[in-house]
């Protein structure tokens, strides 16, 4: 069924959008052509219909799942500025873990993965902490990526240079 003042087509690709946020596949998965759906998803996009009714539906996820834009920063807090020294110990003697159960819930926040091998041999892997103050940076705009618009996007100009370019 169609949303108000959409074709069913792009109704389709509003859901598809949501699944991954990849506006070429949603495109494809919504049934427009594979050839051109690297124009037409971003031309979709920016459709305002199109564009209220994303913004709708990801707000309707966002309170069905109850999962907020807070809630992600601070578990990218916690992997961000995790201590390795509250998960385990080293010294001359070697490396010991600490034990799970006396971690709270934020020290443990921070572990991708505990694994035993052979020779009782343990191996601890975090998240990836680099990656973790790169997110955190972009929300605050503490990494502003340059782009240079001059005026408005001409949807019908893009439009014809793809007729140029694919002949259709």
């Amino acid at each position: 069924m169609a949303r108000r003042g959409m074709t069913s087509r792009q109704a389709i690709f509003v859901t598809e959008y949501l699944v991954d946020l990849n506006a070429t596949q949603a495109a494809i998965r919504a049934g427009y052509s594979p050839k051109t759906a690297a124009w037409t998803g971003p031309r979709l996009l920016a459709k305002a219909h199109v564009a209220e009714a994303v913004e709708k539906a990801m707000a309707a996820r966002a309170q069905r799942t109850e999962i907020t834009a807070d809630l992600v920063v601070a578990e990218l807090a916690k992997i961000a500025f995790a201590d390795p020294r509250d998960l385990m110990e080293w010294g001359p003697e070697g490396v010991t873990l600490k034990e799970s159960a006396l971690l709270t819930a934020d020290q443990a926040a921070g572990v991708a993965e505990v694994a035993e091998g052979s020779g009782r041999t343990v191996r601890l892997k975090k998240h990836d902490k680099v990656k973790a103050l790169e997110l955190l940076g972009r929300h605050i705009g503490m990494f502003k990526e340059k782009v240079e618009l001059s005026g408005g996007v001409d949807v019908d100009l893009l439009e014809e240079a793809r007729r140029r370019v694919t002949g259709r």
